[in-house]
């Protein structure tokens, strides 16, 4: 097959290199000159993703992957598309189709009979068919259902670990048409391998949900109950630490038994899909209150945080030097979004303090560029605030942060018996 992944970024880069590597000839259009030059030059524009080098290194080297920036081209050439442009959520909780509307006048302009176009961005429920079908067919002078078929087929991977879970994880698909499902079945499984799960009811591998609502709403029902059950957690931590009660303790119990699956408590949540999408479910659903409820409660937690190191610094963090310590949204991945670095520095400057921020994937001018003072381990601080699970974290003593009185461990990461002599503070605990 001839295929076109358009949206070359840290999960669609991965796509087109796993469908080259099934042996597939595959076009990545993107809008980004750099990042096309740096693919079809066989390096990774972004580090951090598993085996991405060495296997984008070897589909470029043997013609099977190249990019581009003229989409329109590029799926003029192609029997499958498949669709990873980002969708943004403004801070009201709206979509800004923007970006994804741009790329799809594009694809129109260049589909021709017979192509599959599956898009795999997240999306609100519905828009596969009433905003992506009537652009496409408006701007081919095609049909949907005749001349070309369209799907949706939700992505379901890390970034770090996305050729893993692409072998972990069901290839969820749902069609406007069932001969349109039929085609994007044969499709993936194609490109696709699956691991072995016999934990599953019906075994790993694509998953026909049995319409574009269907799969666009899995996709949103799976992340909002993390984002549900993280509030849950985080509701619990705060009573029982209110309490001194331990409730990591609490949970680990309660999961002891096959019906209960808390989740763990934190300072933030961040990155591209927990914070986010739960917003794109309730904007299908407003009346949601469970959901509200829950984003309200996790997007609390970095201020929660601050109170935990004000209260035990004495009440007041004014000219205090506080650190926090990871700048990334999650331990191991040199990525900012929704990150819980940005509220937790804008509550430390609302009380007065001195703030610096530390992340050994961020060099001290990528700090900067985040608006941060960057901080040594090794200087002199009153404070620290674990915001990341970084690995490079988890030995930390108070011989690392001079002068440190009060550590709040937002992770649950350190080990307090490093911090002799410290005021210790872990999110959930009393």
């Amino acid at each position: 097959m001839n295929i076109t992944v358009v949206g070359l970024g840290k999960i669609g880069l991965p796509l087109a290199v796993q469908f080259a590597d099934s042996g597939q000839h595959v076009r990545g259009a993107d809008i980004n000159p750099a990042v096309v030059e740096a693919v079809n030059a066989g390096t990774e524009p972004f580090p951090g993703e598993a085996h991405l080098a060495e296997k984008l290194a070897a589909c470029v080297g043997d013609g099977r992957l190249s990019a581009t920036t003229d989409t329109r081209q590029a799926v003029s050439e192609s029997d499958a598309v498949v669709v990873v442009v980002p969708l943004f959520v403004d801070a009201d909780g709206v979509p800004d189709f923007g970006w994804m509307e741009n790329a799809t006048r594009e694809i129109a302009a260049g589909l021709r009979p017979g192509t599959l176009v599956s898009y795999e961005t997240t999306l609100p429920v519905g828009t596969t068919r009433e905003r992506w079908k009537p652009m496409l067919e408006e701007g081919s002078g095609l049909t949907e259902g005749v001349d070309f078929h369209l799907v949706f087929s939700p992505e379901r991977v890390l970034t770090g670990r996305v050729f893993a879970d692409l072998r972990k994880y069901p290839k969820l698909i749902g069609g406007l048409s069932g001969q349109g499902a039929a085609r994007a079945k044969d499709f993936y499984e194609a490109v696709l391998q699956f691991d072995d799960r016999p934990d599953l009811p019906r075994g790993n591998g694509v998953w026909d949900l049995g319409s574009a609502e269907a799969a666009e709403m899995a996709k949103l029902a799976e992340t909002t109950y993390r984002d549900v059950n993280i509030g849950l957690a985080n509701q619990f931590g705060r009573f029982a630490a209110s309490r001194g009660i331990d409730v990591y303790q609490v949970i680990e119990a309660s999961n002891s038994q096959p019906y209960s699956h808390i989740h763990r408590p934190g300072i933030a949540v961040g990155g591209h899909c927990i914070p986010v999408y739960p917003r794109l479910y309730l904007w299908n659903d407003p009346t949601a209150t469970v959901v509200r409820a829950a984003r309200e409660a996790n997007a609390d937690m970095p201020a929660y945080t601050v109170g935990l190191a004000a209260g035990a610094y004495g009440g007041d963090l004014s000219g205090a030097r506080v650190v926090v310590l990871g700048a990334a949204y999650r331990g191991g991945v040199k990525e900012t979004a929704f990150s819980g670095v940005f509220p937790t520095v804008e509550a430390l400057r609302a009380q007065g303090a001195e703030v610096f921020v530390h992340d050994p994937m961020y060099s001290d001018d990528e700090l900067g560029r985040f608006g941060f003072a960057p901080y040594a381990l090794g200087t002199d601080v009153d404070v620290a605030i674990v915001q990341a699970d970084h690995a490079e974290y988890r030995d930390l003593s108070a011989s690392d942060l001079p002068g440190v009185q009060v550590v709040v461990d937002g992770r649950r990461l350190l080990d307090p018996a490093r911090f002799d002599g410290v005021q210790f503070r872990t999110v959930g605990k009393a």
